[in-house]
């Protein structure tokens, strides 16, 4: 049962105020597409806490060859639901389970984070918070009435939605606004901090890494690709101009 909770996706944990106008401000994702080992914790915890529920089926498991994983670590670590490393990342719940017990099948997440942005995921996956009045007991701040649950809150602990008492201008009365999140129940990645509070540093962490991933899967050669784009650059501007300048002075020597 664990397992296909754990499938669904997201959850995030810091503090995020609601903005006056009813938006919600995203915390900025930390980039650790250079960062092979961030990538590889994001990969791991994609494939025990997203992959049961979530497919990613533009991701072959020999891909993640190119963070420095073997085929033996990716086998042994990451595969799940499939046998051959040369497979997609498919989901292992049926698309009518899925349906039935979330009210809509769970989406593939190949390209998810450029679809949202990494900003919005980052923020989605710490603001879960309980509560009662949905189906699975689970709200998120960025995603109003998600039909997701929460499947790291064992990592994040339990969080609960902090309101404030607001008077309407047009009506005149008076109404509760959700404006903050307060971490109540400590997860397994919580620390208490030495003012007696929480410090969900490392659930940030696990989160960022997740998020990394998933915006290295929606683009696997980025990378590589701006390498390749900065030695092109300094070859035209250190060799190629330099060499232009040269033979130009040569071919109008004569005339000036």
């Amino acid at each position: 049962m664990k397992k296909w909770l754990a499938a669904a996706s997201l959850a995030l944990v810091p503090l995020v105020v609601v903005a006056s106008e009813g938006g919600v401000h995203l915390d900025r994702a930390p980039n650790k597409l250079r960062d092979p080992e961030a990538l590889q914790r994001g990969a791991q915890t994609f494939a025990n806490y997203c992959l049961s529920c979530h497919g990613a089926v533009s991701m072959r498991y020999n891909r993640l060859q190119d963070l420095g994983l073997s085929e033996a670590q990716i086998k042994s670590n990451l595969m799940f639901a499939s046998e051959k490393v040369g497979e997609p990342m498919r989901v292992a719940m049926a698309a009518a389970d899925g349906k039935a017990w979330f009210g809509a099948t769970p989406p593939d997440l190949s390209v998810i984070a450029r679809a949202r942005g990494a900003d919005w995921l980052y923020t989605y996956l710490r603001t879960f918070y309980r509560d009662d009045s949905r189906p699975t007991g689970w709200n998120n701040l960025v995603f109003d009435k998600v039909g997701m649950p929460h499947v790291l809150w064992e990592l994040q602990g339990q969080q609960v939605p902090v309101y404030e008492t607001v008077k309407n201008h047009e009506t005149g009365k008076e109404e509760q606004h959700l404006v903050s999140l307060k971490l109540e129940k400590p997860g397994l990645l919580t620390r208490v901090a030495e003012d007696g509070g929480f410090d969900q540093t490392d659930y940030d962490t696990r989160v960022a890494d997740l998020v990394n991933y998933l915006v290295y899967m929606g683009e696997p050669a980025k990378v590589k690709r701006e390498q390749i784009g900065y030695a092109v650059l300094l070859f035209l501007l250190f060799i190629l101009v330099p060499i232009s300048y040269f033979l130009k002075k040569e071919y109008w020597r004569d005339i000036h």
